[in-house]
């Protein structure tokens, strides 16, 4: 998008985390690490849990009225929800359909959005587009994942870095100086293979072999994946700023994806950017893919750290590999 016109601002931010919270000290019961272990390689001391009874589509809804509640829209103006999520409640059909039924809005149109840890961000640049052809009005975009579901509980480098969680905003075309101002997105197919889901797919379905073997679970080559996302976000901070017309210096907030500490100190020192400008709640929640950004947004927002009128940057890297930065103007 153009960095003199700016078509779509977030007008409101949610959450949901579920209540249940399981901290490094549960985890040292069950698995073969510790509170140091964790701690000293990701930042994380704790995350939340949801459980059987709570699905991607229930901690989406309530992010979404969340933000929807501090605005004067109804849920029936709403016309158009981008769900991202790496854990839909099923394959058929999109979960954004069931979180549509879950707050009433019923003149929506609804879709997922499979961008992995960068989904929400693509989402806000899927929206940004509805918005400039003049094709939507009221645009919700939530990110809500149940990432517990997926990962393997047997595998300590895995298993103690995830979260539950959702987040959501609404979108509306801006009418003066604020809103998103510059965005960049890459992927490379090519690695897919260093973070992902081998069998649940229709190339691979499952059976009740692969469910034993654990292969319908997350796998990851950590040290690649870190290689790659520092370099990969890095970049795409660069030229989201640039195509916003702004450099490192501009930055008054960096709201980056919570993976791990290490990465988002990383990040932030190749980009230019003081720590002191960054937005960190891994240790609380660890993470929640695609979720983190607008749980991150709508937490610095309450705590009155996100304001009027900051050039804020978000960045994010996940599995595809997929990933991106989007420049806003508060």
């Amino acid at each position: 998008m153009n960095a003199n016109t700016i078509f779509a601002e977030i007008i409101s931010t949610g959450r949901f985390l579920p209540p249940e919270i399981t901290t490094n000290a549960d985890l040292e019961k069950v698995i073969d690490t510790s509170d140091d272990w964790i701690r000293e390689r990701t930042g994380i001391k704790e995350r939340r849990i949801a459980g059987e009874d709570l699905s991607t589509a229930q901690m989406g809804a309530r992010a979404s009225l969340d933000a929807i509640g501090k605005t004067d829209i109804d849920p029936t103006d709403i016309d158009l929800i981008i769900l991202s999520t790496a854990t839909p409640d099923r394959l058929l059909p999109s979960t954004a359909c069931d979180i549509q039924a879950l707050i009433g809005a019923t003149n929506a149109v609804a879709f997922d959005l499979g961008g992995a840890c960068s989904g929400f961000l693509y989402g806000l640049s899927m929206a940004e587009g509805y918005l400039a052809s003049g094709r939507a009005k009221n645009i919700l975009v939530v990110a809500s994942e149940k990432m517990s579901s997926i990962v393997d509980w047997t595998d300590r480098s895995t298993c103690v870095l995830f979260g539950d969680g959702a987040g959501a905003c609404m979108v509306q075309k801006s009418e003066g100086k604020n809103g998103i101002i510059g965005s960049h997105h890459g992927s490379d197919g090519r690695l897919a293979e260093l973070l992902y889901r081998p069998a649940g797919g229709s190339l691979i379905p499952l059976n009740s072999q692969l469910m034993e073997t654990g292969d319908h679970l997350v796998k990851m080559s950590g040290k690649e994946v870190f290689r790659n996302a520092v370099r990969s976000m890095v970049e795409a901070s660069e030229k989201a700023l640039a195509n916003a017309g702004l450099s490192s210096d501009d930055v008054d907030l960096l709201i980056p994806h919570q993976a791990n500490i290490r990465i988002i100190e990383s990040t932030a020192r190749y980009a230019g950017i003081s720590m002191d400008k960054v937005f960190v709640n891994v240790h609380r929640y660890g993470n929640m893919s695609s979720a983190t950004i607008p749980v991150a947004m709508d937490e610095a927002s309450e705590m009155g750290i996100l304001k009027t009128g900051m050039n804020i940057l978000t960045v994010a890297f996940g599995a595809g590999f997929a990933w991106g930065a989007v420049a806003i103007r508060w």
